[in-house]
């Protein structure tokens, strides 16, 4: 009986380990660490059941100091967000969490005693720690080191699909930064290729990835803390950068075509709470590219296909590579603009709607980069709705825009009639 309640809070660390590597959850790690290391040394070890796993428990030390070595660069990141976002590589004479993470990734790969799976995750980690220190050759090596390209996500845990999702934007990024002096057209445009591909897969597993952790959160909440809301994820750099960094590649690079069908998948995938901002900026982007990039006589709605002359411009190649997709908005009757102009303004509207909702209005110092984030967004969206209504001269709708939420629903509400004149 003992033995068997030995093992049963072995299991139940185990599987909160992997909830608090899905949730980012870096400050408990290494107090569970010792717990698993405690009930391996009293026997409550044994045959793992989570879904992934191993068949037995890996070697408790190696085990160990790959989550430590994960905690550790994670709190790192954290602490260097701003340094990250600009690009600005780590010294790791600076960053004793990184020295301390690289130490524990370096014991973990040379001792080999992991299984495949675990080593492979080492990999993943060791790779993004080169990424952020600039060593961007390592960083791509240590992921042709893993396989990422042959990775299933079948029945693995969802801290995984982070892992993997991070792993292929870290390799995109890494893939732009490499210098091309000495590296041929062809080879050039091979890489600009692999780098759009990188970007695709890591949006897709991203959105899946943020979907299936929601869903799982809100049923544990729901089965052990009713009446409680569960706790927001706040998204890493990473992910951040998995979800847009496709479409803004391709846009970047005048592929109308693929990033407006990028931007129009990820708006159409199902909403969690930690996509909220990043859809009304996407929406926003979208808005911007309908508006001043594409014009009425060459739109094609959602539901159509783009014109012949635009698909002979750029390459078809959109992904094909059997992902788990993430889940869509259906539904019957779905309103679908008619031009440029329609869906422009619908995208504003909704954008609009969601930056009401999450506006900051507190004075507090605290929250005062909130409130300049949240200013921004309103007078991009409203500048877009300026442009949008005044192309209809609808501008007295425009004045009504804002002033109170039923304005809003009554021009989203109204929308197929605002084009037919006054």
């Amino acid at each position: 009986m003992a033995a068997k309640g030995a093992h049963g809070a072995h299991l139940k660390v185990e599987s909160e380990l992997e909830r608090c590597r899905a949730e980012g959850q870096w400050d408990r790690l290494p107090e569970l660490v010792r717990h698993m290391q405690a009930a391996a040394l009293t026997g409550g070890g044994g045959r793992r059941t989570s879904p992934g796993a191993a068949l037995h428990s890996p070697d408790p030390d190696d085990y160990g100091n790959l989550l430590l070595a994960e905690a550790l660069l994670e709190q790192c990141l954290k602490e260097n967000h701003t340094k990250i976002k600009d690009s600005i590589p780590l010294q790791e004479k600076n960053e004793p969490k990184m020295s301390e993470a690289r130490s524990y990734l370096s014991s973990v790969l040379s001792h080999g005693k992991l299984p495949p799976q675990y080593m492979c995750e080492a990999m993943l980690i060791l790779g993004k720690l080169h990424y952020v220190e600039g060593s961007y050759r390592d960083a791509i090596s240590m992921y042709a080191r893993a396989g990422i390209d042959d990775i299933s996500m079948e029945n693995k845990p969802l801290y995984q699909m982070r892992l993997l999702a991070e792993a292929f934007v870290i390799k995109g990024l890494s893939l732009e930064r490499l210098p091309n002096s000495i590296a041929s057209r062809h080879r050039v445009t091979e890489r600009e290729e692999e780098v759009v591909t990188c970007f695709e897969r890591a949006s897709w597993i991203a959105q899946v990835f943020l979907q299936e952790l929601e869903k799982v959160t809100n049923n544990t909440t729901s089965r052990h803390l009713k009446g409680l809301q569960p706790v927001d994820y706040e998204l890493t750099y990473f992910l951040e950068a998995a979800l847009q960094s496709a479409y803004v590649t391709n846009l970047k690079k005048g592929n109308v075509v693929k990033g407006m069908r990028e931007l129009r998948e990820v708006l159409r995938t199902v909403e969690t709470k930690a996509t909220q901002n990043f859809k009304v900026m996407a929406a926003k982007h979208l808005a911007g590219v309908l508006l001043h990039s594409l014009s009425e006589d060459c739109y094609w709605s959602p539901l159509s296909q783009p014109l012949p002359e635009f698909m002979s411009k750029e390459e078809n190649a959109f992904i094909t590579q059997a992902l788990r997709k993430p889940h869509l908005y259906e539904g019957d009757n779905l309103y679908c603009p008619k031009d440029n102009i329609e869906e422009a303004l619908l995208l504003l509207l909704i954008s609009e709607s969601m930056a009401n909702r999450d506006v900051v209005l507190s004075r507090v110092p605290e929250q005062e980069e909130d409130r300049a984030v949240s200013l921004r967004n309103a007078a991009a969206i409203y500048d877009l709705l300026s442009i949008t209504l005044g192309r209809r001269g609808q501008y007295v709708m425009l004045s009504e825009v804002g002033d109170t939420e039923e304005a809003s629903f009554f021009l989203l509400y109204s929308l197929p009639h605002l084009f037919q004149g006054d």
